[in-house]
């Protein structure tokens, strides 16, 4: 498994716990907001770090950290992510997943053998606006599958929508709601544009909310995130 950072500790990134933060290196999706380009160009990675590294430092901190978050890039194109996160198990933490859904095969396998306890699906934009959003043709019902996987799973989860101006508007949000379904957990954020993004011209300020223009996408939202 390619791992192309490590967070030793984050109070925000496993809901409720205090957990390291494991970054795999590589991405199937090319989302012009992304803020990780790092981890999604090949032409920008860096020497990955040794998973068994990893694992001894989280060995070290058993006791000390409640759970880990495997974020990305995109984690389930990883070989060996079912091994790496077996692993974390068995010393004892709690295992949150991040994905953008794209491998139901993948995401099943995980979900049966047990080995994410809260699993976070990012939802770009709506049906329409997917291609836009994700930077390439995206298998919708790749992602309707994996949606449903995780609410039948059993397990804490959140989907969630970064909306940056110009790819996710007001009318997208019912859209999604209905993609996703009746009683989703579900969470609109701004996104962040005034770090490193895939896209540079994004930077330019013609992408950003107003305040009152988030406040509107807001008001068709499910939960919030200012």
């Amino acid at each position: 498994m390619r791992i192309g950072g490590l967070l030793k500790f984050s109070l925000i990134d496993y809901p409720g716990k205090i957990a390291a933060v494991v970054f795999t290196q590589g991405c199937n999706y090319r989302c012009p907001f992304c803020h990780n380009p790092e981890l999604v160009l090949p032409s920008l990675f860096k020497d990955p770090l040794d998973p068994v590294e990893v694992l001894v430092f989280l060995e070290k901190r058993r006791g000390q950290l409640q759970g880990v978050t495997i974020t990305g890039g995109e984690p389930t194109i990883q070989p060996g992510l079912m091994v790496f996160m077996r692993q974390v198990k068995a010393m004892g933490f709690l295992v949150k997943l991040d994905t953008n859904g794209s491998n139901p095969d993948v995401l099943e396998k995980i979900l049966a053998a047990g080995l994410a306890d809260f699993v976070a699906m990012d939802i770009k934009s709506s049906p329409a606006g997917y291609a836009k959003a994700a930077g390439l043709a995206v298998d919708m019902s790749a992602l309707e599958r994996s949606a449903g996987l995780i609410k039948a799973a059993h397990v804490p989860y959140i989907f969630r929508t970064t909306a940056v101006k110009g790819f996710v508007s007001q009318e997208d949000i019912p859209a999604i709601r209905a993609f996703l379904g009746d009683g989703c957990a579900y969470k609109l954020q701004r996104g962040n544009l005034k770090s490193n993004l895939l896209e540079k011209y994004l930077l330019d300020g013609n992408y950003d909310f107003s305040d009152a223009e988030w406040a509107l996408l807001a008001s068709a939202g499910g939960l919030l995130e200012l």
